[in-house]
This record gives structure tokens, C-alpha cells and sequence, in this order.
């Protein structure tokens, strides 16, 4: 059985315990301490999961040094990312680390040198590649059954109110959020992206200090186009956390509610000013293994770790999604298109 240490114990690090005491992974893997510079919240996770002897740490150096482990789970706030990476790796742990990979590119760049030169495992977080309805949509791209994709558009809307550090981060979107769907773009195409246009703006009414809202469009490999709308600050009406998605290829359009909905309609003759369509089956996804978001992503790292190959969101792939992020906001700050290079 592997022992992980998890940083980070707010509402996010209860929820990665929770994946981490299902059956399957609950036979895999224990969590040997808990650490927070707040040493309060993890007694309280502590106490939540009824195991007062679980070893509690204030500082990491001292949870590393005083707990024989072989991995570690950050969910710490991005700014303290770089330093807990690498002090994890240098003390010889495999990291899954939540997303974003660094709180900067420079950064994300020095901790893939730094993984890279260990050998060990560095994966991110990326859980919402493991859905049913976006394993489902790669199939039909992959299979052509829309025929050559030409762009994909996505609009998310969320009026999210979480109060804590993202009110006043800067980019709240673009770097807490937007990577996700940036990520997903990636993932669903099988393509990167190699330049951005962004507008980043903070409406009237906004309960962010900066960057709640943004509308970029994205240049990919082989000529497709990705645009992306999106808010954090938008009452009213509530996308999907996955966002609503059109994609469009040279023989029809797959449409995507953010939940379970997946259709897709193709030209099904050539007469008449708006030719006639037909549906798509939209293939079915059986191997549920992959789909169970933070326990997938979990398995797979543990997977990766036992079998030496990489995992699905490695940070020298996941890189390729930041890079988006901080090319975006550097788009944005400047007014001008960026070159994406990752």
C-alpha cells in the first residue's frame, strides 16, 4: 500500500479524501499526515475523519522529514505551489498536485526541469478529463464522425460566490478556472494551441478585484479555432462548470450541454438551401475506471507510479493547458496577440 501526505486541508483536501476512501483506492493507498500552515484546519479534517493518531503538521519540512512517505497530494493555494513541489520532490515523493501546475509559467517551467530530473511522477489535477460526456466527444473527433473539426466555441457562466483567496487574486478566471476548459479543448481536439487573442475585463457589480470575466480566441494545430466566453460574475442564468460547447467540423456539429447531453447532426444530402441532417449515435463509454473524475484522476497517478509510464495528466502534458492560461492573461495585459509555445 502506497502512504500519501496531503497538503492543503480547506474544503478542497476533504474532497480528495473523499476519492481517497473509496473501495477501490481505499485498498491502494493511506494517508500517513495531514499539513496546513493553518494548523487548525487540519485538526479539524483530522477530527472529521475520526483518526486522532493521523500525524498533523504546520510546516511540510518537518511532515516530510518525520513521515516515511511515498507520495505527496498538494491542494495547497497556488502561490505556495513551487515550493511544496519541489521540497516533495527532493525528499524522494511522487506529487499529484491540484491544478494550476505554478502560480506562473516561469515557475511551472522550473518544477518540470526539476521533476524531469528526478524520475519521479508529476502529475496535475485535471479531473474533469475524467467524464463520461468528454471521453465520449474525443471518440466521435477522433472517429471523424463530424468530419474534419474546423473550431470549437464553449460560454461559461457561473455566478460562483466563494468568498477566501479568490476574491482577491488576480486573473481570478483565467488562472483558477479557465484551464479546465482550456484543458478540455486539448484534450477533446487532440490539438495545442499555438497563439491567443484575450480581452480580460471585471464588471460593474463584480464581487471579484480583478479579472471575473473573459472572451479569448484561440488559434490550434491544423487550422482550428477555439473561443471561449466566459464569467464568474454572471447571475442569472448558470452554464454547466463544463460550460455549453459547439463544435463544428466539415461534415456537421456536435453539441455539448456541459452535463450529459451530447448530440451531433451531419449533412445528409446535397440539395436545398439548408441541406438536410441527419443524427449521429454518439458512441457509449463503458470503461467507468476513467470517468469517476477525482478517484480517476488519483488511480491513474498511483497507476503511473506502480508501472513507471506516464500518467494521463503529466505536468510535462498539463504544462501545454497552462501555457494557454498565462497566454491569455499576458494577451489581455498587452492587447495584443501571443505566441503560445510549451
Amino acid at each position: 500500500m502506497k502512504r500519501a501526505i496531503l497538503v492543503g486541508c480547506g474544503v478542497m483536501g476533504a474532497g480528495w479524501l473523499k476519492a481517497v476512501a473509496q473501495p477501490d483506492l481505499a485498498q491502494r493507498l493511506s494517508i500517513v499526515a495531514l499539513v496546513d500552515a493553518n494548523i487548525e484546519a487540519a485538526a479539524a479534517l483530522r477530527a472529521s475523519l475520526g483518526s486522532p493518531d493521523l500525524p498533523i503538521y504546520a510546516d511540510l519540512d518537518a511532515a516530510l522529514a518525520g513521515t516515511p512517505a511515498d507520495m505527496l497530494f498538494d491542494v495547497a493555494v497556488p502561490m505556495a505551489r513551487k515550493n511544496i513541489v519541489t521540497n516533495a520532490l527532493a525528499a524522494g515523493c511522487h506529487v499529484l498536485t491540484e491544478k494550476p501546475m505554478a502560480d506562473t509559467l516561469e515557475n511551472a517551467e522550473a518544477l518540470l526541469d526539476i521533476s524531469n530530473r528526478s524520475g519521479l511522477v508529476h502529475a496535475v489535477t485535471q479531473n474533469r478529463r475524467f467524464k463520461t460526456s468528454i471521453r465520449r466527444i474525443r471518440k466521435v473527433l477522433a472517429k471523424g464522425m463530424i468530419g474534419r473539426v474546423s473550431a470549437l466555441h464553449c460560454d461559461f457562466f457561473i455566478g460562483a460566490h466563494f468568498g477566501g483567496f479568490r476574491d482577491e487574486m488576480e486573473h481570478v478566471l483565467l488562472l483558477d478556472m479557465a484551464i479546465h476548459t482550456f484543458d478540455a479543448a486539448r484534450y477533446m481536439s487532440g490539438r495545442n494551441a499555438t497563439a491567443v487573442y484575450c480581452q480580460e475585463t471585471n464588471p460593474a457589480g463584480s464581487w471579484y478585484r480583478h479579472g471575473a470575466v473573459a472572451n479569448a480566441i484561440f488559434e490550434f494545430e491544423d487550422d482550428i479555432t477555439f473561443t471561449y466566453r466566459g464569467s464568474w460574475a454572471a447571475e442569472g442564468a448558470n452554464t454547466s462548470w463544463e460550460a455549453g460547447w459547439r463544435i463544428v467540423g466539415s461534415k456537421g456539429t456536435l453539441l455539448w450541454d456541459g452535463e450529459d447531453t451530447v448530440t451531433a447532426h451531419v449533412v445528409d444530402g446535397d440539395e436545398g438551401f439548408f441541406r438536410p441532417l441527419r443524427e449521429v449515435a454518439i458512441p457509449a463509454w463503458d470503461d467507468d475506471r476513467v470517468t469517476r473524475e477525482h478517484e480517476s484522476v488519483i488511480a491513474d497517478f498511483l497507476d503511473a507510479v506502480e508501472t513507471g509510464r506516464s500518467p494521463e495528466s503529466a505536468a510535462s502534458d498539463n504544462i501545454k493547458s497552462l501555457a494557454m492560461v498565462f497566454g491569455a492573461i499576458e494577451s489581455a495585459r498587452t492587447r495584443q496577440r501571443v505566441t503560445i509555445e510549451a
